[in-house]
């Protein structure tokens, strides 16, 4: 399924299947079997159907929303090595703790808010009727050390923008890292026929703001006062690319 087609159902007892699975991540069968109250062969006719439709899969029993978002690339700078690809739900503690790193060494007030969204919901993707959310991770040996994310909203008036955050923990910046992560996301958005990318900074955060602009990012508008920070009103600069 591609994350900008909106899901659709042949029936009230496949949407419910697929709405439990797309609000918590990854559920087991047999424990989504007894949440949903559906006779066992309907069920299985059900889920079968969801997963033949691409709107599902299964792994040993365990189900998720099935996408196909992007590729797993691999790169090297100096002396590290890293990966960047879609994230999955596995990814959930180490993509949390990234961005809260980032966070607590740069004002980045757009991706706290997405931090505590993850942690709320506790699901990495989503996608349903109103909107869908997609991170790519950066990974060195495994570990989460960078996301970006594209906030996809499914209301027709602006189905063509999306809103992006990107990150790096300090001990791996330098590398590239971001750059990659940023394009990622960039090129996603791009492919899949957006036509601007947004990204809101606290005009405190110097080096997001030099970032951008180094990347071909433009100011578009700036909402005086948006933020208090340490009891101050702050600016913030809405950074936008376009296509």
């Amino acid at each position: 399924m591609e994350v900008l087609e909106r899901p659709t159902f042949g029936s009230e007892s496949s949407q419910r299947i697929y709405e439990y699975v797309e609000r918590h991540g990854t559920v087991k069968r047999h424990v989504l079997l007894d949440l949903v109250s559906l006779p066992a062969s309907e069920f299985e006719d059900e889920l079968e159907q969801l997963k033949n439709d691409g709107y599902l899969e299964e792994d040993g029993g365990t189900l998720s929303v099935a996408f196909e978002f992007g590729a797993v690339d691999r790169y090297e700078s100096g002396d590290v090595e890293f990966t960047i690809r879609p994230a999955y739900q596995s990814d959930f503690e180490g993509l949390v703790e990234t961005i809260r790193d980032v966070t607590a060494e740069e004002t980045y007030v757009v991706a706290e808010s997405i931090a505590e969204q993850l942690l709320y919901e506790e699901t990495v993707t989503r996608h349903n009727t109103v909107k869908s959310r997609i991170f790519f991770v950066a990974t060195v040996d495994g570990e989460v050390v960078g996301w970006t994310h594209l906030d996809l909203s499914q209301v027709d008036q602006i189905q063509e923008i999306a809103q992006q955050t990107v990150g790096v923990s300090e001990e791996y910046q330098g590398h590239g890292i971001g750059s990659e992560l940023l394009e990622r996301g960039v090129e996603w958005a791009e492919a899949n026929g957006y036509r601007k990318v947004y990204n809101s900074v606290p005009v405190v955060n110097d080096r997001a703001l030099e970032f951008l602009t180094a990347h071909g990012w433009n100011t578009e508008a700036i909402r005086r006062d948006h933020y208090t920070i340490d009891g101050e009103p702050v600016d913030e600069v809405m950074m936008a690319y376009t296509f």
